[in-house]
């Protein structure tokens, strides 16, 4: 996984987001969920938060944004996109697991004043609440997945071959 811990368990959210038929409803229960609480921007992360906020937004009737990863490995909202200070935000992207992207985002959206709402995901597999001082919607949580540190993990201590699908 992007986070580098091992599991037996991957979700491939592309699977989904190829999908407008399976993303589109999904996307639709983050706006239900988010109405009427005052965004007026919702910014996801690159690559699957792209689509997935974008999605969000047009069902929300609002503009939408994203933050792309830096080479130092911040995030910045590049291309014109402006947040303004104040501005309430809805955060989206695919799937939650250690929170890395969502923290890289807040940072992002803070450096520029915007206040965010509310965060809103297709699936939570954290293993614990990551807190992130506002609201966080789930469209699915299922039990986390067991993760392992490479060391530890007992996929690879009985020779089971890593796939790295891909990261984001």
């Amino acid at each position: 996984m992007t986070s580098g811990l091992h599991s037996p368990v991957y979700w491939e959210k592309f699977r989904i987001i190829e999908n407008p038929a399976a993303a589109v409803p999904l996307c639709q229960m983050i706006a239900d969920h988010f109405k009427g609480k005052g965004i007026e921007l919702v910014v996801g992360p690159t690559t699957g938060g792209i689509i997935l906020a974008f999605e969000v937004a047009r069902l929300m009737g609002l503009p939408a944004a994203f933050a792309e990863k830096l080479p130092s490995g911040e995030r910045e909202f590049r291309r014109g996109f402006k947040i303004k200070p104040g501005e309430k935000i809805l955060v989206v992207d695919d799937v939650l697991t250690t929170g890395k992207s969502i923290r890289e985002v807040i940072d992002a959206v803070s450096k520029h004043g915007g206040d965010i709402v509310g965060f809103g995901v297709l699936i939570d597999r954290s293993e614990t609440p990551l807190g992130f001082g506002a609201e966080l919607y789930s469209c699915l949580r299922p039990a986390p997945p067991p993760t392992y540190r490479p060391e530890d993990c007992p996929l690879c201590k009985s020779g089971q071959p890593l796939k790295k699908p891909g990261s984001s």
